[in-house]
Order: structure tokens, then sequence, then C-alpha cells
């Protein structure tokens, strides 16, 4: 299966998916005498599974130890349990962080009261 195939069955755009291989998430695929790239079944497993990871919010590096970890079977699920619930903290601290800035936003735009610029209040808070 050619590149162009491969984006269209993961919904990955072509320069990620040269991006991916670039920086070894995916492996070289095998050449056609033309030079064009060649795709297996496994490709799209495994491009799914980025795919899918990065939706998550797995960062390049989460997703290169999970798929490490999925390709050697003698571990146990731990350590995938481990990076999942290290990811998941991370996740829940910025949710966090984004609940603070929602409600640092609300109180600065209940305070404003449409009158002139100079003294609309959100330009003043942000101005500190």
């Amino acid at each position: 299966m050619r590149i162009s195939d491969l984006a269209k069955a993961t919904g990955c755009h072509l320069e990620t998916v040269r991006y991916y291989e670039r920086i070894g998430l995916l492996p070289p695929p095998e050449r056609s005498t033309a030079g064009y790239r060649n795709y297996r079944d496994s490709d799209v497993e495994r491009l799914q599974f980025i795919v899918r990871s990065r939706a998550l919010g797995f960062s390049l590096e989460e997703i290169r130890s999970l798929l490490t970890l999925a390709s050697r079977t003698e571990l146990s699920c731990k350590q995938v349990d481990g990076v999942a619930r290290t990811h998941l903290a991370q996740v829940e601290a910025k949710q966090r962080e984004l609940a603070a800035l929602a409600a640092e936003l609300r109180g600065m735009i209940e305070t404003c009261h449409h009158d002139t610029r100079a003294t609309c209040t959100i330009l003043q808070s942000l101005a500190g």
C-alpha cells in the first residue's frame, strides 16, 4: 500500500506519516523499484495505534515507550499501566490549570461594564 493509502486508512496527514518514519515511530517501509514506499497491514495497525495515542494526548516519547512495551511480549502490563497512570496525572493537572484559568477569565468578564476602553476592566486586569 502506498503512503497516500496509509494516510487515508488512518486519517493521518502524509507529512505526519513521513515525520513518524523519520523519528523512528514507524519503521522504514520497503520501496518499490520506482522508489515508492510500500506499507504493510502491520504499518496500518501501528499508525492507528500512534494516531489514537496522540488523540489521547500522549507525547511522542510516551508513544515510543508504549510501542516498545507492546513489542516485548515477556513484559507484564504493569509498565504500560505506569505510563498510562503518569499520563492521566498530567492530564488531571492540566485540567486543574485550565479550570483556574477559566475562573480567572470568568471573573474578568463579569467585572466588565462595557464602558469606554479607558475604563475597560478586562484590559486593566491584563495590564496588571
